[in-house]
Parts: structure tokens; sequence; C-alpha cells
């Protein structure tokens, strides 16, 4: 008997919609990201927030810092939860120096876009972004709205 995956199900965590409305996108990779226990639990409860986290490139590793995992209230009594702590992300080599190359030759930013599951491990869309001034954020929902308009005038003329 083989598994079948229920389409229906949402392995996404959060997402950053901030990023995209600050950022012009132009690259993403895919990351793992060293949680610890209770960290997981809390992302399996959902309970985190990305919209004001930002990676950095440190020694030769990148870190996600600024994202909100909120403690279970059934986490553990020995332990105590750091809700901000900075996480390491888990990316190859040759990855890891294209995102340096990117942040200190072109002047680009690296932001967390979505955080998803992937087989069981909790994995991290990283995003290689140049900001958008005030007027680009405009013409980006300008766009979006005539896209809207657009297929609204299609599916009522077909």
């Amino acid at each position: 008997m083989s598994k079948n995956k229920n389409p229906s199900t949402d392995s996404t965590i959060a997402l950053n919609k901030k990023a995209r409305h600050d950022y012009f996108i132009e690259d993403t990779y895919e990351a793992g990201i060293a949680l610890e226990g209770w960290e997981v639990k809390s992302l399996r409860a959902k309970s985190i927030q990305v919209k004001e986290s930002y990676i950095i490139l440190k020694a030769g590793e990148a870190w996600l810092h600024g994202a909100h995992i909120s403690p279970l209230p059934t986490a553990s009594t020995h332990i105590k939860p750091d809700p901000v702590r900075s996480r390491k992300l888990l990316m190859h080599r040759n990855e890891i120096d294209g995102l340096i190359g990117a942040v200190e030759r072109k002047r680009y930013t690296i932001v967390p876009l979505k955080l998803y599951w992937k087989r069981g491990r909790a994995k991290v869309e990283v995003g290689v972004a140049k900001g958008k001034q005030q007027h680009d954020k405009r013409n980006s929902e300008k766009d979006r709205d005539w896209d809207r308009q657009k297929s609204r005038i299609l599916k009522h003329n077909v």
C-alpha cells in the first residue's frame, strides 16, 4: 500500500508578506534551521512571527535574527526558553559564499520569505533582495490591482 499525500494539508508555517512588499526578490534559496525541541513544538502550533526578522552572515555562517517563536505553556520547566534567540541556518558552503558575495559586492539584503515543513524538517526560504523605494511600492500595487481587474473582466466575458 502506497502513501498518498493529501494535497489539502498545508506545509507552510509562516509567510513574510512584508518582505515581498518592501523588496524586489532577485533569488531564493532553501535553508534548514537549527532548532531546540520546544521550538519545534511551537512551530507545529504555528506560533512564530517572521515579519521583522532578517538574516546576517558572520564567520561564514548564516543566522536568522528577530524571528519570534512563542514558547508553549507546556514547555519544560527546567529550561528557560528565549523566544528571539539567533538561530543558525543550515546551508551548503557554496550557497553561503554566493550570499556573502551578493551582500558585500552588490549591496543586497537577505530576508526570510517563508517557513515550511519538508519531509518533517523545518525549512526557511531565503530571499536575496534589493530594497524598494516608495514609488516602486506604488507601481507594484497598481500592477497588482490591474491584474486583479483584468482577471475579473476576462472571467465575466468568458
